[in-house]
């Protein structure tokens, strides 16, 4: 166990990533638990054929969760790619710590698609969908934090905007509780990438109702973002007017 008074770097990060574990329970323990009770929506999303075509995202809490669920995805696939071959500086702490996050994200990818049932995007799929992750040096340990700091960057912004629209009081609670722990999890990978950033200017808005907060970002502006690294085009129009 590590000395609570140890204020080295290394100290430092071991804690986090220690709190990271335990903060990832209280939400991971309700996705289980959620995963039972269904999809209320009854209008499956178009499913892409193979791995081409067009994912037209549902005006609906279907359509949200169908986000979300390419989000853990992409995550997941992310930190098992880092985690499987690991950068040659890669320390024992750094390993734990992106196994700590690909368990987290791999919970969430189980959840979402127990809830949506027939209507996740990639339901009747033979073959799991192949993400591209070429535009990112997974090869250093810089490469692969600055990675995840983009995808974790990412998701809290897309979750602050997905909230609101989802219609489903039950899904709105534990979509705030994941947020919580991505925002963790965004907090760690930037301050590991770059230390002391982990509130920088680029993800805490300074001016308006949101200034001091984190970044919201829209459907559209999530679906452009994550456009370079899926296999398919990624229409969420339909929940801008949610």
């Amino acid at each position: 166990m590590a000395d609570l008074a140890d204020t080295s770097f290394s100290g430092r990060a071991l804690r986090r990533r220690t709190f990271l574990r335990v903060a990832s329970a209280t939400a991971a323990s309700s996705a289980l638990v959620l995963a039972g009770c269904g999809n209320d929506d009854d209008d499956p999303t178009p499913v892409p054929n193979g791995s081409t075509g067009t994912l037209v995202l549902a005006g609906n809490d279907t359509g949200i969760l169908n986000l979300t669920y390419l989000l853990a995805q992409i995550q997941a696939s992310l930190y098992q790619k880092v985690v499987t071959t690991p950068p040659a500086d890669f320390t024992a702490a750094d390993t734990a710590a992106f196994v700590d996050m690909r368990d987290h994200e791999v919970i969430y990818r189980e959840f979402y698609k127990s809830v949506l049932g027939t209507s996740a995007y990639d339901n009747g799929l033979t073959t799991a969908l192949e993400f591209n992750f070429t535009t990112y040096t997974l090869t250093t340990r810089k490469g692969a934090y600055e990675a995840a700091r983009t995808l974790e960057d990412l998701a809290v912004g897309a979750y602050n905007g997905l909230g609101r629209r989802l219609a489903n009081s039950s899904y709105l609670r534990l979509l705030l509780k994941i947020t919580s722990v991505k925002a963790r999890h965004a907090a760690f990978v930037r301050d590991q990438a770059e230390p002391n950033s982990f509130a920088g200017p680029d993800v805490i808005s300074s001016t308006g109702n949101q200034a001091g907060l984190d970044t919201i970002k829209t459907p559209v502006e999530v679906a452009k973002l994550l456009a370079p690294l899926v296999p398919v085009v990624l229409v969420a129009d339909n929940l801008m007017t949610l």
